[in-house]
């Protein structure tokens, strides 16, 4: 199963990748909206980890910006 994780919280970010990747997924992750964009736009996942407060594009246009190409992947929406 292959992750993005869209998190610009340095420490949240590190913690969720290891344990993923511990648990043996395949994970990318990026800390802001607009890299975020781009990389769904070219590279498919089967889940993304999508924090809301984004530097350079919120985690609600990139959602629908992701959602506007089509795509059905699985969006998990952090938040604090």
């Amino acid at each position: 199963m292959r992750i993005l994780i869209v998190e610009d919280e340095p420490v949240l970010a590190d913690g969720l990748t290891r344990s993923l990747r511990h648990a043996e997924y395949a994970v990318d992750c990026t800390g802001n909206g607009n890299e975020a964009d781009h990389i769904l736009a070219a590279q498919a996942y089967d889940l993304v980890i999508l924090d809301l407060g984004l530097p350079q594009l919120d985690g609600f246009e990139v959602l629908r910006r992701l959602r506007h190409r089509g795509s059905r992947v699985p969006v998990l929406v952090l938040t604090s």
